[in-house]
């Protein structure tokens, strides 16, 4: 747990434009698998779309520490995920959030 202390976490609330979502998804998955796969500090994404309504997208990033969001935000994949999806997202809402604790199964 006392790693867990220093880590980031933060929910990214999205609203997309339903007419592009598939190209939105997409775009976000590269982004997603890029990030955890050549970052260190990126430990988790977890991203939920709203069954009621596709467009709202939830997605719960961790990361090692302030720092590690830091230079993810500056990373190449990054800038072009934003840069790809920037008149696809239709609202955005950022929510830094408290770790209480994590429970996964072994091997997960």
């Amino acid at each position: 747990m006392a790693q867990q202390k220093n880590q980031m976490v933060r929910l990214a609330k999205i609203q997309v434009d339903p007419a592009q979502l598939a190209k939105y998804n997409a775009a976000l998955k590269t982004q997603m698998a890029t990030a955890v796969k050549l970052e260190p500090g990126v430990l988790t994404y977890y991203a939920v779309a709203d069954k009621t309504n596709p467009a709202h997208i939830t997605i719960l990033e961790t990361y090692a520490d302030t720092a590690a969001y830091k230079l993810h935000i500056e990373t190449p994949h990054f800038k072009k995920y934003k840069e790809t999806v920037q008149h696809m997202v239709t609202a955005l809402e950022l929510v830094d959030v408290t770790l209480i604790g994590a429970a996964t199964k072994p091997g997960m």
